[in-house]
């Protein structure tokens, strides 16, 4: 008796969701105003970064929470199966 047993290796992985780097601020009140306009700039791609970044962390839940429920439902065919034999 021969038994073929294929293992069906999923591609769909994770996508990494990095947060951006925390913007600097000066602690002198010289240098905020010497470099007002650089600061504004980095708080605003922060501001569009961390925005950017909590999408991903939406997408990568859904995308996890799916890819879960597909388990189960495998799992739950695997334990019919091995309980009907």
């Amino acid at each position: 008796m021969f038994i073929l047993i294929t293992f069906a290796a999923t591609t769909a992985q994770g996508e990494t969701c990095l947060s951006p780097p925390r913007p600097f601020l000066p602690a002198g009140e010289a240098e905020m105003i010497e470099f007002a306009e650089i600061i504004r700039q980095d708080f605003e791609y922060y501001i569009n970064d961390i925005q950017a970044y909590f999408r991903c962390l939406d997408e990568e839940r859904a995308r996890a929470f799916e890819e879960a429920r597909q388990v189960s439902q495998d799992y739950g065919r695997f334990q019919a199966v091995i309980k009907a034999n």
